[in-house]
Protein backbone atom coordinates (compact mmCIF):
# COMPACT_ATOMS: atom_id res chain seq x y z
CA UNK A 1 0.00 0.00 0.00
CA UNK A 2 1.02 3.57 -0.54
CA UNK A 3 1.53 5.83 2.48
CA UNK A 4 -1.52 7.56 3.90
CA UNK A 5 -1.57 11.35 4.15
CA UNK A 6 -4.03 13.87 5.50
CA UNK A 7 -6.51 15.05 2.90
CA UNK A 8 -9.02 17.86 2.96
CA UNK A 9 -12.71 17.37 2.28
CA UNK A 10 -12.20 18.75 -1.22
CA UNK A 11 -9.37 16.37 -2.03
CA UNK A 12 -11.30 13.48 -0.51
CA UNK A 13 -14.22 14.22 -2.77
CA UNK A 14 -11.95 14.45 -5.79
CA UNK A 15 -9.58 11.58 -5.20
CA UNK A 16 -9.51 8.18 -3.57
CA UNK A 17 -8.70 8.00 0.11
CA UNK A 18 -4.95 7.61 0.29
CA UNK A 19 -3.44 4.40 1.53
CA UNK A 20 -5.89 2.19 -0.34
CA UNK A 21 -5.64 0.82 -3.86
CA UNK A 22 -8.01 2.42 -6.39
CA UNK A 23 -10.57 0.07 -7.86
CA UNK A 24 -9.96 -1.16 -11.40
CA UNK A 25 -12.43 0.20 -13.94
CA UNK A 26 -12.94 -2.89 -16.10
CA UNK A 27 -15.69 -5.46 -15.81
CA UNK A 28 -19.36 -5.34 -15.05
CA UNK A 29 -22.06 -7.11 -13.08
CA UNK A 30 -21.96 -8.32 -9.49
CA UNK A 31 -20.31 -11.72 -9.46
CA UNK A 32 -18.17 -11.94 -6.37
CA UNK A 33 -16.73 -15.30 -5.47
CA UNK A 34 -14.12 -17.21 -3.62
CA UNK A 35 -11.96 -19.77 -5.35
CA UNK A 36 -9.87 -17.34 -7.33
CA UNK A 37 -12.45 -15.37 -9.30
CA UNK A 38 -11.32 -11.86 -10.07
CA UNK A 39 -12.16 -9.06 -12.45
CA UNK A 40 -12.78 -5.33 -12.45
CA UNK A 41 -15.35 -2.97 -11.01
CA UNK A 42 -18.89 -4.23 -10.66
CA UNK A 43 -21.92 -2.56 -12.14
CA UNK A 44 -24.25 -0.46 -10.00
CA UNK A 45 -26.19 -2.73 -7.69
CA UNK A 46 -28.50 -0.29 -5.93
CA UNK A 47 -31.27 -2.77 -5.17
CA UNK A 48 -33.73 -3.41 -2.41
CA UNK A 49 -30.92 -5.09 -0.49
CA UNK A 50 -27.95 -2.67 -0.55
CA UNK A 51 -27.05 0.75 -1.88
CA UNK A 52 -23.66 0.70 -3.54
CA UNK A 53 -21.40 -0.62 -6.25
CA UNK A 54 -19.32 -3.76 -6.22
CA UNK A 55 -15.53 -3.56 -6.14
CA UNK A 56 -14.01 -6.70 -7.64
CA UNK A 57 -10.96 -8.31 -6.07
CA UNK A 58 -8.00 -9.04 -8.31
CA UNK A 59 -6.43 -11.28 -5.66
CA UNK A 60 -7.13 -14.99 -5.78
CA UNK A 61 -9.63 -15.41 -2.97
CA UNK A 62 -9.61 -18.57 -0.85
CA UNK A 63 -12.14 -21.34 -1.10
CA UNK A 64 -14.91 -20.71 1.43
CA UNK A 65 -14.85 -22.49 4.78
CA UNK A 66 -11.14 -23.25 4.84
CA UNK A 67 -10.00 -20.57 7.32
CA UNK A 68 -10.81 -21.06 11.05
CA UNK A 69 -12.97 -18.41 12.70
CA UNK A 70 -10.76 -16.15 14.86
CA UNK A 71 -12.09 -14.64 18.09
CA UNK A 72 -10.88 -11.11 18.89
CA UNK A 73 -8.81 -11.05 22.11
CA UNK A 74 -10.24 -9.39 25.22
CA UNK A 75 -8.31 -6.27 26.19
CA UNK A 76 -7.25 -6.28 29.84
CA UNK A 77 -6.89 -2.92 31.61
CA UNK A 78 -3.52 -1.74 32.83
CA UNK A 79 -2.58 -1.57 36.51
CA UNK A 80 -4.18 1.88 36.67
CA UNK A 81 -7.44 0.49 35.33
CA UNK A 82 -7.14 2.15 31.91
CA UNK A 83 -7.72 0.19 28.71
CA UNK A 84 -4.85 1.24 26.44
CA UNK A 85 -5.14 1.05 22.65
CA UNK A 86 -2.59 2.12 20.07
CA UNK A 87 -3.94 2.77 16.60
CA UNK A 88 -1.21 1.77 14.16
CA UNK A 89 -0.45 0.40 10.72
CA UNK A 90 0.18 -3.33 10.62
CA UNK A 91 0.53 -6.08 8.05
CA UNK A 92 -1.66 -9.10 8.79
CA UNK A 93 -2.64 -12.29 7.01
CA UNK A 94 -6.29 -12.09 5.96
CA UNK A 95 -6.06 -14.00 2.69
CA UNK A 96 -3.92 -17.13 3.10
CA UNK A 97 -0.39 -16.55 1.87
CA UNK A 98 -0.76 -12.77 1.46
CA UNK A 99 -0.12 -9.84 3.79
CA UNK A 100 -2.62 -7.00 4.01
CA UNK A 101 -1.87 -3.58 5.41
CA UNK A 102 -4.54 -2.58 7.91
CA UNK A 103 -5.10 0.30 10.26
CA UNK A 104 -5.80 -1.54 13.47
CA UNK A 105 -6.63 -0.93 17.09
CA UNK A 106 -3.45 -2.41 18.61
CA UNK A 107 -2.59 -3.36 15.04
CA UNK A 108 -5.30 -6.01 14.64
CA UNK A 109 -8.62 -6.26 12.79
CA UNK A 110 -11.09 -6.45 14.40
CA UNK A 111 -9.67 -4.54 17.33
CA UNK A 112 -9.52 -6.08 20.80
CA UNK A 113 -12.83 -6.61 22.59
CA UNK A 114 -13.40 -4.39 25.62
CA UNK A 115 -15.58 -5.88 28.37
CA UNK A 116 -17.23 -3.62 30.95
CA UNK A 117 -19.78 -3.79 33.76
CA UNK A 118 -22.87 -1.61 33.88
CA UNK A 119 -22.25 1.54 35.89
CA UNK A 120 -18.54 0.86 36.22
CA UNK A 121 -16.69 3.71 34.55
CA UNK A 122 -14.43 2.51 31.73
CA UNK A 123 -11.53 4.65 30.52
CA UNK A 124 -10.03 3.85 27.12
CA UNK A 125 -6.81 5.64 26.18
CA UNK A 126 -6.33 5.80 22.43
CA UNK A 127 -2.86 6.64 21.14
CA UNK A 128 -2.69 7.56 17.46
CA UNK A 129 0.35 6.25 15.62
CA UNK A 130 -1.40 6.44 12.26
CA UNK A 131 -0.47 9.03 9.63
CA UNK A 132 -3.92 10.69 9.81
CA UNK A 133 -6.07 12.19 12.53
CA UNK A 134 -8.80 9.92 13.91
CA UNK A 135 -11.93 10.05 16.05
CA UNK A 136 -13.29 7.19 18.21
CA UNK A 137 -17.03 6.66 18.68
CA UNK A 138 -18.49 4.09 21.09
CA UNK A 139 -21.50 3.08 19.01
CA UNK A 140 -24.49 2.61 21.29
CA UNK A 141 -22.78 4.19 24.26
CA UNK A 142 -24.70 6.43 26.66
CA UNK A 143 -21.79 8.83 26.68
CA UNK A 144 -21.18 12.49 27.60
CA UNK A 145 -20.78 14.66 24.52
CA UNK A 146 -17.08 15.36 25.09
CA UNK A 147 -16.36 11.62 24.95
CA UNK A 148 -18.85 10.57 22.28
CA UNK A 149 -16.49 10.97 19.35
CA UNK A 150 -17.94 14.02 17.61
CA UNK A 151 -16.72 13.97 13.98
CA UNK A 152 -14.38 16.94 14.40
CA UNK A 153 -12.96 16.05 17.85
CA UNK A 154 -9.70 14.83 16.34
CA UNK A 155 -6.88 12.82 17.84
CA UNK A 156 -3.92 13.97 15.78
CA UNK A 157 -1.00 11.73 14.77
CA UNK A 158 1.33 11.30 17.75
CA UNK A 159 -1.35 12.38 20.23
CA UNK A 160 -3.38 10.41 22.76
CA UNK A 161 -6.84 10.89 24.24
CA UNK A 162 -8.74 9.34 27.13
CA UNK A 163 -12.36 8.46 26.39
CA UNK A 164 -14.39 8.10 29.59
CA UNK A 165 -17.49 5.90 29.41
CA UNK A 166 -19.83 5.89 32.46
CA UNK A 167 -21.82 3.02 30.89
CA UNK A 168 -24.90 3.66 32.99
CA UNK A 169 -26.90 1.42 30.66
CA UNK A 170 -28.11 -2.18 30.43
CA UNK A 171 -25.95 -5.05 29.21
CA UNK A 172 -25.54 -4.81 25.45
CA UNK A 173 -23.31 -5.55 22.47
CA UNK A 174 -21.71 -2.21 21.58
CA UNK A 175 -18.87 -1.53 19.19
CA UNK A 176 -16.27 1.17 18.69
CA UNK A 177 -15.08 2.55 15.38
CA UNK A 178 -13.56 5.56 13.70
CA UNK A 179 -15.89 8.53 13.21
CA UNK A 180 -13.77 11.26 11.66
CA UNK A 181 -15.75 13.64 9.44
CA UNK A 182 -15.32 12.84 5.73
CA UNK A 183 -13.05 9.87 6.50
CA UNK A 184 -15.21 7.33 8.34
CA UNK A 185 -15.66 5.09 5.28
CA UNK A 186 -11.99 4.57 4.39
CA UNK A 187 -10.85 4.44 8.03
CA UNK A 188 -13.33 1.72 9.02
CA UNK A 189 -12.64 -0.13 5.76
CA UNK A 190 -8.96 -0.25 6.69
CA UNK A 191 -9.82 -1.95 9.98
CA UNK A 192 -10.75 0.57 12.69
CA UNK A 193 -13.59 -1.34 14.36
CA UNK A 194 -13.94 -3.52 17.47
CA UNK A 195 -16.46 -4.87 20.00
CA UNK A 196 -17.25 -3.34 23.39
CA UNK A 197 -19.46 -5.61 25.49
CA UNK A 198 -21.38 -4.39 28.54
CA UNK A 199 -22.54 -6.93 31.17
CA UNK A 200 -24.83 -6.56 34.17
CA UNK A 201 -26.29 -8.70 36.96
CA UNK A 202 -29.65 -9.12 35.22
CA UNK A 203 -28.04 -10.65 32.14
CA UNK A 204 -25.62 -12.76 34.20
CA UNK A 205 -28.54 -14.40 36.01
CA UNK A 206 -30.07 -15.71 32.78
CA UNK A 207 -29.24 -19.29 31.70
CA UNK A 208 -28.11 -18.17 28.23
CA UNK A 209 -24.98 -19.73 26.71
CA UNK A 210 -21.82 -18.35 28.29
CA UNK A 211 -18.05 -18.58 28.06
CA UNK A 212 -16.79 -20.13 24.84
CA UNK A 213 -20.39 -20.45 23.66
CA UNK A 214 -20.93 -16.66 23.76
CA UNK A 215 -19.32 -15.62 20.46
CA UNK A 216 -19.03 -12.18 18.79
CA UNK A 217 -19.36 -12.21 14.99
CA UNK A 218 -18.33 -9.06 13.12
CA UNK A 219 -19.44 -9.36 9.49
CA UNK A 220 -17.75 -7.04 6.99
CA UNK A 221 -17.14 -7.20 3.24
CA UNK A 222 -13.86 -6.14 1.63
CA UNK A 223 -12.07 -6.40 -1.73
CA UNK A 224 -8.40 -7.19 -2.26
CA UNK A 225 -5.77 -6.37 -4.87
CA UNK A 226 -3.48 -9.07 -6.26
CA UNK A 227 -0.81 -8.32 -3.63
CA UNK A 228 -3.34 -8.65 -0.80
CA UNK A 229 -3.85 -4.93 -0.20
CA UNK A 230 -7.33 -3.57 0.36
CA UNK A 231 -9.09 -1.90 -2.56
CA UNK A 232 -11.11 1.21 -1.73
CA UNK A 233 -12.36 3.29 -4.67
CA UNK A 234 -12.75 6.96 -5.41
CA UNK A 235 -16.14 7.65 -3.86
CA UNK A 236 -16.37 10.99 -5.68
CA UNK A 237 -18.00 9.40 -8.70
CA UNK A 238 -18.97 5.79 -9.32
CA UNK A 239 -19.06 4.72 -5.68
CA UNK A 240 -20.93 7.60 -4.07
CA UNK A 241 -23.80 5.22 -3.32
CA UNK A 242 -21.58 2.93 -1.24
CA UNK A 243 -18.68 0.48 -1.45
CA UNK A 244 -19.52 -3.23 -1.66
CA UNK A 245 -16.74 -5.79 -1.32
CA UNK A 246 -16.77 -9.25 -2.89
CA UNK A 247 -15.11 -11.09 0.02
CA UNK A 248 -17.15 -11.61 3.19
CA UNK A 249 -15.08 -11.48 6.37
CA UNK A 250 -16.20 -12.64 9.79
CA UNK A 251 -13.95 -11.44 12.62
CA UNK A 252 -11.46 -10.52 9.91
CA UNK A 253 -11.34 -13.98 8.24
CA UNK A 254 -12.71 -14.79 4.75
CA UNK A 255 -15.73 -17.13 4.84
CA UNK A 256 -14.46 -18.85 8.01
CA UNK A 257 -15.43 -22.16 9.54
CA UNK A 258 -16.19 -22.77 13.22
CA UNK A 259 -16.32 -26.13 14.94
CA UNK A 260 -19.23 -26.30 17.39
CA UNK A 261 -20.65 -28.87 19.77
CA UNK A 262 -24.25 -30.07 19.50
CA UNK A 263 -25.34 -27.46 22.03
CA UNK A 264 -26.74 -23.92 22.15
CA UNK A 265 -24.52 -20.96 21.25
CA UNK A 266 -25.11 -17.26 21.67
CA UNK A 267 -23.84 -15.19 18.75
CA UNK A 268 -23.49 -11.42 18.96
CA UNK A 269 -23.92 -10.53 15.28
CA UNK A 270 -22.69 -7.12 14.10
CA UNK A 271 -22.91 -5.81 10.56
CA UNK A 272 -19.73 -3.69 10.31
CA UNK A 273 -19.85 -3.36 6.52
CA UNK A 274 -19.63 0.06 4.93
CA UNK A 275 -22.68 -0.36 2.69
CA UNK A 276 -23.80 -4.00 2.53
CA UNK A 277 -26.97 -5.27 4.15
CA UNK A 278 -27.45 -8.97 4.83
CA UNK A 279 -30.34 -11.38 5.10
CA UNK A 280 -28.98 -14.31 7.07
CA UNK A 281 -30.28 -17.87 6.99
CA UNK A 282 -29.01 -21.32 7.97
CA UNK A 283 -28.53 -23.99 5.32
CA UNK A 284 -29.88 -26.49 6.10
CA UNK A 285 -32.36 -25.01 8.55
CA UNK A 286 -32.74 -26.96 11.80
CA UNK A 287 -35.32 -29.73 11.55
CA UNK A 288 -38.60 -28.65 13.04
CA UNK A 289 -37.34 -25.43 14.60
CA UNK A 290 -36.45 -21.79 14.02
CA UNK A 291 -32.92 -21.00 12.84
CA UNK A 292 -32.41 -18.06 15.20
CA UNK A 293 -33.83 -17.23 18.61
CA UNK A 294 -33.23 -13.52 19.08
CA UNK A 295 -32.53 -12.52 22.68
CA UNK A 296 -31.05 -9.05 22.19
CA UNK A 297 -31.10 -6.00 19.96
CA UNK A 298 -28.77 -3.02 19.51
CA UNK A 299 -28.98 -1.79 23.09
CA UNK A 300 -29.62 -4.88 25.14
CA UNK A 301 -31.89 -7.79 25.87
CA UNK A 302 -35.40 -8.05 24.48
CA UNK A 303 -38.34 -8.41 26.85
CA UNK A 304 -38.93 -11.92 25.48
CA UNK A 305 -37.22 -14.06 22.85
CA UNK A 306 -38.28 -13.82 19.19
CA UNK A 307 -37.78 -16.63 16.68
CA UNK A 308 -36.65 -16.07 13.08
CA UNK A 309 -36.09 -18.30 10.09
CA UNK A 310 -34.13 -15.44 8.50
CA UNK A 311 -32.41 -12.40 10.00
CA UNK A 312 -32.18 -9.08 8.15
CA UNK A 313 -29.39 -6.85 9.41
CA UNK A 314 -28.36 -3.40 8.16
CA UNK A 315 -25.06 -1.65 8.68
CA UNK A 316 -24.27 -1.03 12.38
CA UNK A 317 -27.18 -3.11 13.70
CA UNK A 318 -26.55 -5.84 16.26
CA UNK A 319 -28.58 -8.97 16.89
CA UNK A 320 -27.92 -11.32 19.81
CA UNK A 321 -29.21 -14.71 18.73
CA UNK A 322 -29.10 -18.26 20.04
CA UNK A 323 -28.60 -21.17 17.63
CA UNK A 324 -29.31 -24.66 18.93
CA UNK A 325 -26.94 -27.05 17.14
CA UNK A 326 -28.36 -30.03 19.04
CA UNK A 327 -31.06 -30.08 16.36
CA UNK A 328 -28.42 -31.31 13.89
CA UNK A 329 -26.66 -34.68 13.73
CA UNK A 330 -22.99 -34.83 14.62
CA UNK A 331 -20.93 -34.27 11.47
CA UNK A 332 -23.45 -31.88 9.88
CA UNK A 333 -22.14 -28.82 8.03
CA UNK A 334 -24.36 -25.78 8.60
CA UNK A 335 -23.74 -22.76 6.35
CA UNK A 336 -24.67 -19.22 7.33
CA UNK A 337 -26.01 -17.81 4.06
CA UNK A 338 -26.67 -14.25 2.89
CA UNK A 339 -29.87 -14.31 0.87
CA UNK A 340 -29.15 -10.77 -0.36
CA UNK A 341 -25.82 -11.88 -1.86
CA UNK A 342 -24.73 -13.37 -5.14
CA UNK A 343 -21.99 -15.88 -5.84
CA UNK A 344 -19.35 -15.42 -3.11
CA UNK A 345 -21.33 -12.86 -1.15
CA UNK A 346 -24.15 -15.39 -0.79
CA UNK A 347 -22.00 -17.22 1.79
CA UNK A 348 -20.94 -15.84 5.17
CA UNK A 349 -19.41 -18.70 7.19
CA UNK A 350 -19.88 -22.36 8.13
CA UNK A 351 -20.42 -24.26 11.35
CA UNK A 352 -19.36 -27.91 11.71
CA UNK A 353 -21.21 -29.86 14.40
CA UNK A 354 -18.26 -31.86 15.71
CA UNK A 355 -19.51 -33.76 18.75
CA UNK A 356 -22.07 -33.94 21.54
CA UNK A 357 -21.48 -32.14 24.84
CA UNK A 358 -23.36 -31.32 28.06
CA UNK A 359 -25.47 -28.18 27.88
CA UNK A 360 -27.12 -26.53 30.88
CA UNK A 361 -28.18 -23.42 28.94
CA UNK A 362 -31.68 -22.52 27.85
CA UNK A 363 -33.61 -19.53 26.56
CA UNK A 364 -36.12 -18.37 29.20
CA UNK A 365 -39.54 -17.01 28.28
CA UNK A 366 -38.75 -13.64 29.87
CA UNK A 367 -35.45 -11.85 29.40
CA UNK A 368 -35.62 -8.24 30.63
CA UNK A 369 -38.03 -5.62 31.90
CA UNK A 370 -38.63 -3.11 29.12
CA UNK A 371 -41.19 -0.36 29.56
CA UNK A 372 -42.67 0.52 26.20
CA UNK A 373 -42.64 4.22 25.43
CA UNK A 374 -46.04 5.67 24.52
CA UNK A 375 -46.69 8.17 21.72
CA UNK A 376 -48.54 10.32 24.23
CA UNK A 377 -45.24 10.87 26.07
CA UNK A 378 -43.70 12.66 23.09
CA UNK A 379 -43.44 16.41 23.60
CA UNK A 380 -42.23 17.18 20.06
CA UNK A 381 -42.62 15.56 16.63
CA UNK A 382 -39.97 15.99 13.93
CA UNK A 383 -39.53 14.67 10.39
CA UNK A 384 -36.19 13.99 8.67
CA UNK A 385 -35.82 12.90 5.05
CA UNK A 386 -32.68 11.08 3.96
CA UNK A 387 -32.06 11.47 0.24
CA UNK A 388 -29.57 12.46 -2.39
CA UNK A 389 -30.28 16.02 -3.45
CA UNK A 390 -30.85 19.51 -2.17
CA UNK A 391 -27.16 20.36 -1.88
CA UNK A 392 -24.12 20.24 -4.13
CA UNK A 393 -20.39 20.62 -3.58
CA UNK A 394 -17.75 20.82 -6.32
CA UNK A 395 -20.44 19.99 -8.87
CA UNK A 396 -21.47 16.79 -7.07
CA UNK A 397 -24.94 16.12 -5.67
CA UNK A 398 -24.59 15.18 -2.00
CA UNK A 399 -26.46 12.87 0.33
CA UNK A 400 -28.46 15.08 2.67
CA UNK A 401 -30.81 15.24 5.65
CA UNK A 402 -33.82 17.45 4.91
CA UNK A 403 -31.96 18.77 1.88
CA UNK A 404 -28.99 20.06 3.91
CA UNK A 405 -25.40 18.88 3.88
CA UNK A 406 -23.75 18.33 7.24
CA UNK A 407 -21.93 21.25 8.84
CA UNK A 408 -20.80 21.31 12.47
CA UNK A 409 -22.57 24.60 13.18
CA UNK A 410 -26.12 23.77 12.03
CA UNK A 411 -28.40 22.32 14.73
CA UNK A 412 -31.37 20.38 13.36
CA UNK A 413 -33.09 19.71 16.70
CA UNK A 414 -32.85 20.84 20.33
CA UNK A 415 -34.51 18.19 22.52
CA UNK A 416 -34.76 18.84 26.26
CA UNK A 417 -33.04 16.53 28.72
CA UNK A 418 -35.53 14.17 30.34
CA UNK A 419 -38.09 14.30 27.53
CA UNK A 420 -39.36 11.90 24.88
CA UNK A 421 -39.66 12.98 21.25
CA UNK A 422 -41.26 11.37 18.20
CA UNK A 423 -39.08 11.42 15.09
CA UNK A 424 -40.17 10.31 11.63
CA UNK A 425 -37.45 9.15 9.22
CA UNK A 426 -38.01 8.90 5.47
CA UNK A 427 -35.58 7.12 3.14
CA UNK A 428 -35.43 8.18 -0.50
CA UNK A 429 -33.42 6.94 -3.50
CA UNK A 430 -31.87 3.89 -1.79
CA UNK A 431 -31.83 2.12 1.62
CA UNK A 432 -30.60 4.18 4.56
CA UNK A 433 -29.81 2.73 8.02
CA UNK A 434 -30.30 5.67 10.40
CA UNK A 435 -28.16 5.82 13.56
CA UNK A 436 -28.78 8.23 16.45
CA UNK A 437 -26.06 8.95 18.98
CA UNK A 438 -26.78 9.03 22.73
CA UNK A 439 -30.58 8.60 22.72
CA UNK A 440 -32.00 5.06 22.81
CA UNK A 441 -35.24 4.66 20.93
CA UNK A 442 -38.14 2.31 20.30
CA UNK A 443 -39.60 1.86 16.84
CA UNK A 444 -43.35 2.28 16.48
CA UNK A 445 -44.76 -0.69 14.54
CA UNK A 446 -41.30 -2.29 14.53
CA UNK A 447 -41.88 -5.34 12.37
CA UNK A 448 -39.92 -8.55 13.00
CA UNK A 449 -36.41 -7.06 13.26
CA UNK A 450 -36.73 -3.74 15.11
CA UNK A 451 -37.95 -4.68 18.56
CA UNK A 452 -36.40 -3.65 21.86
CA UNK A 453 -34.15 -0.67 22.46
CA UNK A 454 -32.43 0.42 19.26
CA UNK A 455 -29.79 2.92 18.14
CA UNK A 456 -30.03 2.14 14.40
CA UNK A 457 -33.15 1.60 12.29
CA UNK A 458 -33.05 -0.08 8.88
CA UNK A 459 -35.01 1.71 6.14
CA UNK A 460 -35.44 0.40 2.62
CA UNK A 461 -35.79 2.81 -0.26
CA UNK A 462 -39.11 4.63 0.05
CA UNK A 463 -39.66 3.39 3.59
CA UNK A 464 -40.36 5.46 6.65
CA UNK A 465 -40.17 4.72 10.35
CA UNK A 466 -41.38 6.52 13.44
CA UNK A 467 -39.35 6.24 16.61
CA UNK A 468 -39.77 7.40 20.19
CA UNK A 469 -36.47 8.69 21.59
CA UNK A 470 -35.63 9.06 25.26
CA UNK A 471 -33.25 11.95 25.97
CA UNK A 472 -32.20 11.15 29.52
CA UNK A 473 -28.44 10.91 29.19
CA UNK A 474 -26.40 14.10 28.94
CA UNK A 475 -26.61 17.61 27.58
CA UNK A 476 -24.50 18.60 24.62
CA UNK A 477 -24.15 18.32 20.86
CA UNK A 478 -24.52 14.95 19.15
CA UNK A 479 -25.14 13.70 15.61
CA UNK A 480 -27.48 11.37 13.78
CA UNK A 481 -26.71 10.06 10.33
CA UNK A 482 -26.99 7.34 7.73
CA UNK A 483 -24.68 4.43 8.58
CA UNK A 484 -23.93 3.68 4.96
CA UNK A 485 -20.46 5.11 5.54
CA UNK A 486 -20.09 6.56 2.07
CA UNK A 487 -23.40 8.40 2.54
CA UNK A 488 -22.19 9.65 5.93
CA UNK A 489 -18.93 10.92 4.44
CA UNK A 490 -20.89 12.58 1.66
CA UNK A 491 -22.70 14.76 4.21
CA UNK A 492 -25.77 12.65 5.21
CA UNK A 493 -25.50 13.66 8.85
CA UNK A 494 -27.07 16.29 11.14
CA UNK A 495 -26.59 17.70 14.64
CA UNK A 496 -28.93 17.78 17.58
CA UNK A 497 -28.23 19.50 20.87
CA UNK A 498 -29.69 18.23 24.13
CA UNK A 499 -30.49 21.28 26.27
Amino acid sequence: MSPVVNVSRRSLLRTAASGLILAPLAGCGESSSGGGRSSGRGANVETESSAGDLVRSTARLPEPFTVPLPIPPVLRPSGSGVHEITQRVARVEILPGLRTEVWGYNGIFPGPTIVSRRGGETVVRHRNELPEAVVVHLHGGRTPAEHDGYPTDLVDPGAARDYVYPLDQPAATLWYHDHRMDHTGPHVYKGLAGFHLVHDDEEDALPLPKGDRDVPLMIADRSFAEDGSLIYPDVHSDYISGVLGDCVLVNGAPWPVMEVTATRYRFRVLNASNARRYRLALDPPPPGGASFVQVGSDLGLLAAPVTHTELQIAQAERFDVVIDFSAYPVGQNVTLKNLFGRDGTADVMRFVVARKAPDASRVPDRLAEIRPLRPSEAVVERTFTFQRGGAKKHGMTLWTVNGREFTPDHIAATPKLGTVERWRFRAQNVPHPVHIHLAPFQVLDPGPYAGGWKDTVDLGSGDQAEVLLRFDGYRGKYVFHCHNLEHEDMMMMANFRVV
